[in-house]
């Protein structure tokens, strides 16, 4: 079996040196960018397979991305967990902020992240892994009451190669609430589309409406202890399939791949896209003027 560090590498090496559609990811981000005026509703959640001791939890979201400028995405994040035999709770939210410093397509494409998340620790979408591994064991009732204050930064970059997209995501966190130092983590992904080439048909289940990839992602512990002990790290096959021109469904299975991971992530997404309506709020509330 390929050790956790080697297949770090080995993906890391494949980033830099391999080759963008749709994208099917849940955790990593690409350099692709909302379209402008554009807002994307998007309902996703995480569901556990437990080790001995734990529960299975469901962790849905609800996410609002919204595309300013072709360079500039926001998204508003609201979320909560429901835990089997425990309580169901709302977990608190997060508003992201994603810049593309560069207008054209480059060697590579760097994007800039700035996330602040107003949560609890009772938090499980685990839309990104950093420090160590989060806490699936205690009660709902203890970690509703800690409190999250959260600024988090990634440096992305991504890259198109032919029919390929690779995309490397380099997190760095700060929580002002505890005094755990800055915490690091990462997400490796790379997919592309089934077909690229249209059938001719009219059709929901032409090849070229999915895309499939996989993504590799953890922790890489803290200022106070940085490495690859004590954190979960998971390799996660993804799909998405365009059901239609505006309506997306993804779904990726995780597997753990260490102790302080969990033995499986289910993750499931659907995602309608409404085009155009900041130049129709734009252009109604200029009429009203």
């Amino acid at each position: 079996m390929i050790k956790l560090d080697r297949l770090i590498l080995i993906t890391l090496s494949t980033v830099v040196c391999s080759m963008a559609q749709e994208s099917p990811y849940f955790v990593a981000y690409s350099h692709h960018m909302e379209e402008p005026g554009n807002l994307d509703i998007e309902v996703s959640s995480t569901t556990n397979v437990p080790r001995s001791g734990q529960k299975y939890y469901f962790a849905p979201y609800t996410e609002f991305e919204y595309g300013v400028t072709a360079r500039w995405t926001t998204e508003l994040y609201l979320e909560g967990q429901s835990t089997y035999g425990d309580s169901t709770i709302f977990t608190g939210w997060r508003i992201e902020n994603r810049f593309r410093p560069l207008k054209r397509e480059h060697w590579i494409n760097p994007v800039l992240y700035l996330e602040y998340e107003n949560l609890s620790e009772a938090s499980r979408i685990q839309k990104e892994i950093e420090g160590g591994a989060p806490d699936v064991s205690s009660p709902n009732a203890e970690l509703r009451q800690i409190k999250v204050h959260e600024l988090e930064t990634k440096l992305i970059v991504s890259r198109d190669v032919h029919d390929w997209n690779l995309a490397g995501n380099f997190i760095v966190a700060k929580n002002f609430s505890q005094n755990a130092g800055f915490e690091f983590g990462y997400a490796l992904a790379i997919s592309r589309p089934l077909a690229t080439l249209a059938s001719g048909t009219n059709c929901r289940f032409c090849r070229e409406n999915f895309s499939a990839g996989m993504e590799l992602y953890g922790g890489l512990g803290s200022t106070l202890g940085f490495g690859l002990h004590d954190t979960a790290h998971y390799a996660a096959p993804v799909v998405a399939w365009l059901v239609s021109d505006n309506t997306t469904l993804r779904f990726s299975t995780g597997v753990g791949l260490t102790h302080e991971s969990s033995p499986v992530l289910f993750r499931f997404g659907y995602s309608y896209e409404i085009q155009g309506i900041g130049n129709k709020l734009s252009r109604l509330f200029g009429a009203k003027r």
